[in-house]
């Protein structure tokens, strides 16, 4: 799931070596542990790293199901022959659990992330900072870059050095079955959250499944309408801060309270498919895709994939805000990849990550396959998208979102281990009736500062 970590639920990577021999001497720098300057013998755009003319054959540890990483390397490959892939896939769950051995004992030159504190804590992963000076990222727009940054020892998170970087920045919402919609006369997306209820009920009544969504397995889906519904009621500022382990922060407030309280309801009125704990990604892509429901949350990474699916039968909307006129927020990250510590050719898997936000084919594969913006300059290329695509909606709510400052990172990267070991189980329990939404909160903040005393 893209974006934990997606991320990813919600949400792979590869690597390249440098081949020539005086070239890979003079960007030590780049791939060192330690920030350091770029080589002072060149300019900083000499000095950057390249694939070379020899030939490599990169290593990476991808997310199943998803298309767009393999995409940018089968283009990358085009364009650079020399270079060949060796591709490795699991479910993010899977990658989730065995980051931190796949890093340590078979280090791949490139590899999707899930929440990395622990993993910068632990030496697993490359520091980027002189990459970073190297080609320039230090001056793409800051946001990008903010969650991918950590201080010694792996917090805080959002300031500090760089350990990673994304393909490109994913948003989630609300994807919504057109056809289904105008059966019960919704002509346009709610907009405000006692609307979206409405329409839920209507749904029910006439006898759609109002949401698909999952909630089976280690990192469950409903961590998504949960966190959309936490923005609906407050603002997202105290969630980014317990989620970058400020200091004090507390996942137990009262507009979070009412989120889980809200999402209960949605529960006990039968808005999700009975089984939805034992509903994985797959199933839930597969249900929505064929008709079976009128919403699912989810995350512009999906929209390429609808836009040949359900052609002109989807569209996207950001959670509406339980106040009239509220500005919207939801969860928006960086797809993650890093490369590990001890990568054999970590200098051209940065050379890969910085041709991915650079290179206008790739920047169009972005955004065809990805549904998202990439990451990279400011001013740098974004092809035309088509007016009546999914893509194009999700690419408009994130202008809208920036504009409000309401992007915020998701609730499942606050520790390596609360998606897995916190939100998932507690959440299933809150759809099995085992559990109230106060003492959700209070054991998911019980797990996240024991795990933080613990790491």
């Amino acid at each position: 799931m893209h974006m934990a970590g997606r991320g990813r639920p919600g949400r792979a990577g590869a690597a390249l070596v440098i081949a020539m021999g005086t070239l890979a001497a003079a960007c030590a720098a780049p791939g060192s542990n330690s920030p350091q300057p770029a080589a002072t013998s060149a300019s900083p755009q000499a000095a950057a790293p390249t694939c070379g003319t020899a030939p490599i054959t990169m290593t990476g540890y991808f997310e199943t199901g998803f298309p767009l990483p393999k995409a940018l390397t089968t283009e990358f490959s085009k364009q650079h022959p020399n270079v060949t892939w060796n591709i490795r896939e699991d479910q993010f769950a899977v990658i989730t659990q065995n980051a931190p051995r796949v890093l340590a004992d078979n280090p791949p030159d490139l590899m999707r992330l899930p929440q990395v504190s622990e993993l910068v804590k632990d030496d697993l992963l490359k520091n980027l900072d002189g990459y970073a000076q190297s080609f320039g990222w230090d001056r793409w727009p800051a946001s990008q870059l903010e969650q991918l940054r950590l201080g010694p020892g792996g917090r805080p998170r959002g300031e500090g050095s760089l350990y990673a970087l994304g393909l490109n920045v994913s948003m989630t919402g609300v994807f919504y079955n057109k056809k289904l919609a105008t059966q019960i006369g919704m002509s346009a997306p709610p907009a405000t959250l006692a609307e979206f209820d409405a329409v839920l009920a209507k749904a029910k009544s006439a006898g759609i499944t109002p949401i698909v969504q999952f909630n089976g397995g280690a990192t469950g889906g409903l961590a998504f309408p949960l966190q959309n519904l936490m923005a609906s009621y407050g603002p997202p500022g105290p969630i980014n801060d317990w989620i970058f382990q400020k200091p004090g922060a507390t996942i137990d407030t009262p507009p979070n309270l009412q989120a889980v309280q809200h999402l209960e309801r949605w529960i006990k009125a039968g808005y999700f498919e009975k089984d939805v704990n034992a509903v994985d990604y797959a199933t839930m892509m597969s249900r929505f895709i064929d008709g079976q429901g009128l919403f699912t949350f989810n995350g512009d990474w999906e929209s390429g994939n609808l836009d040949k699916q359900m052609a002109g039968n989807v569209g996207f909307m950001l959670m509406p805000s339980a106040q009239e006129g509220g500005k919207p927020a939801t969860m928006s990250a960086p797809l993650t990849f890093g490369i590990a510590a001890s990568a054999k050719n970590a200098d051209c898997a940065a050379f890969f990550l910085n041709w991915v936000a650079t290179d206008q084919r790739a920047r169009e594969i972005g955004v065809e396959v990805g549904g998202s913006r990439p990451m990279g300059p400011a001013d740098a290329y974004m092809p035309e998208v088509a007016s009546d695509t999914v893509t194009a909606s999700t690419l408009a709510a994130g202008a809208d979102l920036a504009e409000a400052d309401g992007a915020m990172d998701f609730i499942a990267n606050a520790t390596g281990a609360i998606y897995a070991k916190s939100w998932t189980p507690n959440l299933q329990k809150l759809v099995a009736g085992q559990q109230t939404p106060q003492e959700l909160l209070k054991a998911v903040q019980a797990d996240y500062a024991s795990q933080i005393e613990g790491s």
